[in-house]
């Protein structure tokens, strides 16, 4: 095993769920050991991540804490595969690392719910609109690496080109919001309503005189799993991405996701809304 100084999301997630099956099996950390013929010590840094293990190791230790959920194994055991020739590695040293973990959240998505308010979600984002947002909320950043931010979000657009369902609700705020000037406004509202088109997007819009909406607090992403218990909710902040994977707090977002969802417009009808907003541009 080699230690990791700074493990990605995805590994220190499968440690997480690593130990949530051990603890809900009632196995101390010096037995799980001993299964493994390790230290306690190192049974810790699997499961915060630091430490990797082998397919056949990780089969041993869900059947040792009588896991008989198949599914979950087997997407446990994908998670640990050693992954090479990642794009979002090109960007290690320009991104934060919570920008890179979740260009890797979206990659392995089974499907992705988003919301915003104030602005355009990130892989709806058209590359003046990214740039004129740089600007605005980083404008110290040298020129080399503003554009490699830039490319950066551009390449994040893969999620919505891949086949990955990808169900959006924008409230009306963020469609008035003239990022960049009228003229970049407009081709963003009109790149919105070129990437409902595609098969896998569901774009609806909450206009501001939707009745009983009172605010749903930050931006956030709902990503579906492999299998329920690996999903995640992402939160962008001032500080960068934030996860969310505790099974309560899941299920608390689950709701508010619906609640939201029943504010919004169908589709045809927040379509219709994006183009009188563009033609007052």
């Amino acid at each position: 095993m080699s230690s990791r100084p700074t493990p990605t999301a995805r590994q220190a997630r499968l440690g997480a769920e690593l130990r949530k099956l051990r603890e809900a099996a009632g196995v101390p950390n010096r037995h799980a050991a001993a299964q493994l013929g390790v230290s306690p010590t190192q049974i810790s840094h699997i499961e915060s991540g630091r430490f990797g293990l082998s397919e056949e190791r990780l089969r041993r230790m869900a059947e040792f804490y009588d896991c008989d959920d198949t599914a979950l194994v087997d997407a446990l055991v994908e998670m640990s595969l050693p992954r090479f020739g990642n794009w979002w590695d090109e960007y290690r040293n320009v991104m934060p690392p919570q920008a890179l973990d979740l260009a890797e959240l979206e990659h392995d998505a089974s499907y992705v719910r988003a919301f915003e308010v104030v602005h355009i979600p990130g892989v709806l984002q058209t590359e003046e609109h990214v740039r004129a947002a740089s600007v605005f909320f980083e404008p110290s950043l040298s020129e080399e690496i503003r554009e490699a931010r830039v490319s950066f979000r551009m390449r994040r657009q893969q999620v919505t080109a891949s086949g990955t369902p990808y169900d959006v609700i924008i409230h009306e705020a963020a469609l008035r919001m003239r990022v960049g000037g009228s003229k970049v406004a407009r081709a963003q509202l009109e790149h919105l309503l070129l990437a409902s088109e595609r098969e896998a997007v569901t774009l609806r819009v909450i206009p501001f005189t939707a009745e009983g909406f009172a605010g749903a607090g930050l931006p956030m992403q709902y990503v579906g799993g492999a299998v329920p218990q690996l999903d995640t909710v992402q939160f962008d902040t001032t500080h960068g991405a934030e996860f969310i994977d505790a099974p309560a707090r899941l299920s608390r977002y689950r709701a508010l996701f619906e609640s939201i969802d029943s504010a919004a417009l169908p589709q045809d009808a927040s379509l219709d809304l994006i183009r009188r907003i563009a033609q007052e541009l």
